[in-house]
């Protein structure tokens, strides 16, 4: 599997380019909006999203100005998305770094996330970039919705296999859509062709989001377990997978354990030694190469070239990742 730099390469000028166009989107005349923005700028990741828009770009037609406002504004839209989360959330930390609301309190972090949705929208609107504003629009209102959907279910803890991907679609797999789908609109593809494109970052999403859930369970494939969801009380494909094997009065007694477990290591990992006894982290991990196979299928429509290559490489980095 190609490390991070070695996908970057064919495209890693437009990549450089964009972040500074990117620091450039989020200036503010307010010296602490200023200020906050700088410190999230410095703590960006590893640029995949941008990295999706721009090889999606390439496949269908090429990278011009256009392509680099539509990586802007999933950025944006995105990181606003993000920094409401944590204040929902509660959570101080966020890739290691602290969060926005952890140092500058909630009441600032809510107006930080609504000033970079304003920014967005002012990229999108200033520059006529219609088409583009409402693929991300409408990515945003799936986050959101998906988000509100797992809420309601895990209190109830009725979240069947079916229910697990209808949530992961909107939560996750919509904003690895909406970066493809704003590649191939911004190179002036046909809506055929965008759609496509929009389907194959919808396949990538799932894979990824089944990938992640299975770093919950650990194995010798995904290292040591975290346990982080199941304190989260999330109900994943490997624990659904297993719960759906059990006998009833067992899988009560696990369910009881999930809501109840008040963060005690030994009730944690008797969840975790009850999913990997049932094969639920085996069967998750065959449901994410089913959905690798499924976005590899559609992007081999595609003419080969250095485009295809790049995003072969971003699906195998994105999904079979060891953390």
């Amino acid at each position: 599997m190609p490390g991070i730099n070695q996908i970057k390469l064919p495209i890693a000028a437009e990549i450089d380019a964009f972040e500074e166009k990117f620091k450039a989107s989020m200036h503010s005349d307010a010296p602490l909006l200023d200020r906050i923005t700088h410190y999230i700028v410095k703590r960006k990741g590893k640029q995949i999203r941008p990295m999706f828009v721009f090889f999606a770009a390439k496949l269908c037609g090429g990278i011009i100005e256009s392509t680099h406002r539509g990586a802007a504004l999933v950025e944006l839209l995105h990181t606003a998305t993000l920094v409401h989360d944590d204040v929902v959330d509660n959570a101080y930390e966020r890739r290691g770094f602290f969060s926005i609301n952890a140092l500058w309190k909630n009441k600032i972090a809510v107006l930080v996330g609504d000033y970079l949705l304003a920014k967005g929208l002012l990229l999108s609107v200033n520059n006529s970039e219609f088409r583009l504003l409402q693929i991300v629009s409408e990515a945003v209102k799936q986050m959101s919705e998906g988000e509100l959907l797992q809420i309601e279910k895990v209190r109830r803890m009725d979240i069947s296999e079916e229910l697990y991907f209808d949530v992961i679609r909107q939560k996750t797999a919509s904003l690895i859509a909406s970066c493809c789908a704003c590649g191939a609109a911004s190179a002036g593809a046909d809506e055929e062709t965008i759609e496509k494109m929009r389907l194959f970052g919808e396949k990538v999403g799932i894979a990824f989001q089944i990938k992640d859930d299975t770093f919950d369970f650990g194995t010798d494939d995904v290292g040591k377990p975290l346990g982080i969801d199941i304190k989260e009380k999330k109900v994943t494909l490997p624990l659904i997978y297993a719960l759906n094997r059990a006998e009833k009065p067992e899988k009560k007694r696990i369910i009881n354990l999930v809501k109840n477990h008040q963060d005690e290591p030994e009730k944690i990992q008797e969840i975790i030694d009850f999913v990997n006894a049932r094969q639920g982290v085996h069967y998750a991990h065959e449901k994410m190469l089913q959905y690798q196979q499924e976005a590899f299928d559609i992007l081999y429509s595609f003419e080969p070239g250095d485009a295809r290559t790049g995003l072969e490489q971003l699906v195998r980095y994105t999904t079979e990742r060891k953390k």
